[in-house]
């Protein structure tokens, strides 16, 4: 298993349209063959300056590999995140 995370902070003002149709125009993310329970979340610890957070699952290395090259992937990377998100970091986990 790996899960995928990401926290970013996006270019929107805090509680904008702007904001929430990001948001919303992520979920295409979770429609995505292979993404098991795919979550958005809101950053709450006061210990660095991120605002959300995306997680989600595969069952295996090759699920996500999958996932990062299908077309939705590629398109939302390209059209949203790259001109939306200001800053980001991602970290992926496989059990212990």
């Amino acid at each position: 298993m790996i899960r995928h995370t990401v926290v970013f902070r996006l270019k929107h003002a805090e509680g904008s349209n702007a904001e929430l149709d990001f948001m919303q125009a992520a979920r295409v993310l979770a429609a995505i063959p292979g993404v098991q329970t795919f979550e958005q979340l809101r950053q709450v610890s006061p210990k660095n300056d991120y605002h959300f957070g995306f997680s989600m699952e595969f069952a295996d290395a090759e699920a996500y590999r999958a996932y990062n090259e299908h077309p939705d992937h590629v398109a939302f990377v390209r059209e949203r995140w790259v001109p939306e998100v200001d800053a980001f970091m991602e970290i992926d986990y496989a059990p212990l």
